[in-house]
């Protein structure tokens, strides 16, 4: 069992790790509290091929896989700039394009995608079904040759950023006149889409979105992959580089919100002149929380290596866990990061409390723990299906 990168990947780190400390998370923040978005710091990691990392060399990416994109993820994170849209536009949306889109849609969108000039967001969320495709109200209907989309969606990352929405519906099958999901790629200025910003309590400078779909016409070839057959399979592969990226960027804003306070706690001194992280009761909690986050780290690594083995199945369990850990390791690092700067803490200059929304959001989205936990004892321990 080998735990290293490669070289590639160690330079990878190295380099994306240097981008990420010239901007940090004190233009993270003013870019969320002024209301305006990471561009600069996206269009470089574009022109410096990290976004496109996971995209094949004939379409401008670098040919790698899920393991260099959670690089990406973490290491950015880790200086205190957490990009979800990293996680919707190149893993996901690429991922799906790639893997089931037709040759057209692949030329058309994964060079924009490998470069950043384009960005591609994904609509699957609804407010009556959550998550849950079968029970999805966004329908999809033939017009000739063309679609029509009308439904709702919400929770929607980056749709006023992005230049498509990958959008996920019900078709009638022909043969079965049972309803089966599909994938459209629709334009964000299409006619009949609207979209409205969600508030949230979130420090970020991505938004959420309702989304409102009203007899969107689209053409024929929007259909991903161009075939009613490809659905399933398309929604299905975006799930696992989600899941990965998702960790990846929790196991980096844990390893930020613990360097934070370690750094602090080391020369902080206000008893005596001891340093307050010589005292147990601050170092062990601190400790305690490094130790989480690496073992979410591990597990990151395990489901990144499966995925891109093509060992699916495998890969499914282990993203999954990897998505539950890092999420409770991020929540308690940025807890105990706050909890260990007192009063300095809940102050924005020191750049912990600002990621408390973030890390609570991370154990809810993509996926809840609970589903999670419903996905492993199914799989894993054989126990009946719960819901």
């Amino acid at each position: 069992m080998n735990f290293d990168l490669t070289p590639e990947q160690d330079q990878l780190r190295d380099a994306v790790r240097a981008l990420g400390r010239r901007y940090g998370h004190r233009y993270f923040v003013a870019k969320a509290k002024a209301g305006e978005h990471t561009t600069e710091l996206w269009q470089e990691a574009g022109r410096l091929g990290y976004l496109g990392v996971n995209i094949p060399t004939e379409y401008g990416g670098g040919g790698g896989g899920i393991t260099d994109l959670a690089i990406v993820c973490e290491e950015l994170a880790a200086t205190g700039c957490p990009l979800l849209l990293l996680v919707v536009s190149p893993a996901i949306a690429a991922t799906v394009i790639n893997r089931h889109g037709t040759e057209e849609q692949r030329k058309r969108h994964l060079p924009g995608l490998a470069d950043g000039s384009q960005k591609i967001v994904f609509a699957i969320t609804e407010p009556d079904a959550g998550s849950n495709f079968h029970r999805l109200a966004t329908v999809a209907r033939r017009d000739g040759e063309d679609w029509l989309l009308s439904g709702r969606k919400c929770y929607i990352s980056g749709v006023d950023e992005a230049q498509f929405v990958l959008v996920v519906a019900r078709t009638e099958d022909s043969s079965t006149r049972k309803l089966k999901p599909a994938l459209f790629l629709v334009p964000t200025d299409a006619a009949g889409l609207t979209s409205s910003k969600l508030d949230m309590e979130i420090v970020s400078p991505e938004n959420q979105f309702l989304l409102y779909l009203d007899d969107v016409r689209l053409p024929g070839d929007a259909l991903v992959g161009g075939s009613l057959d490809a659905g399933l399979p398309a929604l299905f592969a975006g799930l696992n580089p989600e899941r990965i990226t998702v960790a990846a960027m929790g196991a980096g804003t844990g390893r930020y919100a613990v360097e934070r306070a370690s750094e602090y706690t080391a020369t902080r001194s206000v008893w005596g002149g001891r340093t307050i992280g010589s005292h147990q009761g601050v170092a062990h909690p601190l400790a305690h929380a490094a130790v989480q986050v690496e073992l979410a780290r591990l597990m990151i690594q395990k489901a990144a290596a499966l995925y891109d083995a093509g060992r699916d199945l495998e890969a499914a369990v282990s993203a999954n866990m990897a998505k539950y850990a890092a999420g409770d390791a991020a929540a308690l690092a940025v807890d105990t990061a706050v909890q260990a700067l007192g009063g300095a803490g809940m102050t924005t200059e020191y750049g912990v409390a600002t990621l408390l929304g973030a890390v609570r959001a991370g154990r809810i989205a993509p996926v809840s723990r609970e589903m999670i936990l419903n996905f492993v004892a199914q799989h894993v321990l054989s126990q009946d299906k719960s819901y």
